[in-house]
C-alpha cells in the first residue's frame, strides 16, 4: 500500500488542525493506520493508531484528549484532527500501514507516507 499524507501547516497555539492520509495501491481496510511524528533531533513516535474497521483505537498520553483518529475505508482514507494545539506538537507528521490489528509502535509498521510538517507558534 502507498499513502500519502497532506494537511500539515502552521497554526497558532491553541488552534485546530486535521491531517489526512490517503492509501492506494491495495486494500485499505487490510491494514491499521498509525500516524506518528518526529521533531529536530527525536525520534519518531507513535501519536495514534486505529484498526482496520476503526472499531478500536490508541494514542499517546500526549494526545489523549486533544486528538482524534479515524477513517474512512470508503475513501482509503484516514484522517488526525488535532485541537488545542501546542508548541511541543510541532514537527514532521507520517501516516503509517501496518498488518498488525492495532499497531502501536514504530516496529509493527512496515508500509510508510511522507511527512507534512505542523509548526505552531506560540
Amino acid at each position: 500500500v502507498q499513502l500519502q499524507a497532506s494537511g500539515g501547516g502552521t497554526v497558532e497555539a491553541g488552534g485546530s488542525l486535521r491531517l489526512d492520509c490517503v492509501g492506494s495501491g491495495d486494500i485499505f481496510s487490510n491494514y491499521s493506520i498509525g500516524w506518528f511524528r518526529q521533531a529536530p533531533g527525536k525520534e519518531r513516535s507513535v501519536v495514534a493508531a486505529i484498526s482496520r474497521s476503526g472499531g478500536r483505537t490508541y494514542y499517546a498520553d500526549s494526545a489523549k484528549g486533544r486528538f482524534t483518529i479515524s477513517r474512512e475505508n470508503a475513501k482509503n482514507t484516514a484522517y488526525l484532527q488535532m485541537n488545542n494545539l501546542k508548541f511541543e506538537d510541532t514537527a514532521v507528521y507520517y501516516c503509517a500501514a501496518s498488518n498488525y490489528p492495532l499497531g502501536r509502535n514504530f516496529a509493527h509498521y512496515d508500509y510508510w507516507g511522507q511527512g507534512t510538517q505542523l509548526t505552531v507558534s506560540s
